[in-house]
């Protein structure tokens, strides 16, 4: 008889953007220390300590051990400013605030510490959806990639997926992260993340994945991938 398939539920967002800042955060202070510390904090409160509480609080609550509450005080005074915003929106805002402190200060240096801590994110995620289908037998092949992401599909993203020989090939017309760093003018913070995510988790599930991304919807206006991964004889 076939094992009933294991559903595990994707990370909630929380979760992810408090992992997402604790990376971010780590290698920005192994690079540039004591200031870089300093930074974080101008990013933190730049965005809103209220809301970076909330986000800290739930990313706790959702299993999350991450450094957010380092950056805020126990006593502050600042009200929530984004009530009516996602938490995609709000994870936006945050990583951009965030490199936008750093990277203003220490320019290509600091965006490269920024995407040396996304890169450490998202192969972090890949190890875990790798995990994700250990659970129901599955080795980290190209077909077991998509169908066991962490991060939930949302209808704020529109996009298209098609399986073809020895890669999958997807095309986002639609991201609200990309949506909320263009209405910011943030761009050129934003696409730091952009250019580092995909290939990160696809390398952390399975490093033989190749990954091109050839265009951006912060410079292109959609995001076209090809992730490429042979099959096994």
């Amino acid at each position: 008889m076939n094992k009933e398939r294991v559903q595990i539920p994707p990370l909630s967002m929380h979760n992810i953007t408090t992992k997402l800042f604790t990376h971010v955060e780590k290698s920005v202070v192994s690079k540039f220390g004591e200031e870089g510390k300093a930074l974080i904090q101008k990013g933190v409160e730049n965005f809103g300590f209220k809301d970076a509480e909330i986000i800290a609080t739930q990313g706790t609550v959702d299993g999350e051990n991450h450094t957010l509450f380092n950056y805020i005080p126990l006593n502050h005074s600042m009200e929530n400013k984004y009530q009516n915003l996602t938490i995609y929106a709000l994870m936006a805002k945050l990583f951009a605030q965030i490199s936008k402190a750093v990277a203003d200060r220490f320019g290509e240096q600091g965006k490269d510490a920024v995407r040396e801590g996304v890169r450490t994110f998202g192969e972090e995620r890949g190890r875990g959806i790798a995990q994700r289908a250990r659970v129901n037998g599955e080795v980290n092949s190209r077909e077991n990639y998509l169908t066991n992401y962490d991060m939930g599909r949302s209808e704020l993203f529109t996009y298209t997926t098609e399986y073809k020989l020895g890669e999958i090939e997807q095309n986002f017309t639609v991201c609200p992260f990309g949506q909320q760093w263009a209405d910011d003018d943030m761009h050129e913070y934003g696409i730091l993340y952009c250019q580092m995510i995909d290939p990160a988790v696809a390398k952390g599930f399975n490093p033989e994945f190749e990954v091109e991304h050839d265009k951006y919807i912060l410079k292109d206006g959609n995001c076209h991938f090809r992730f490429k991964l042979a099959d096994k004889k």
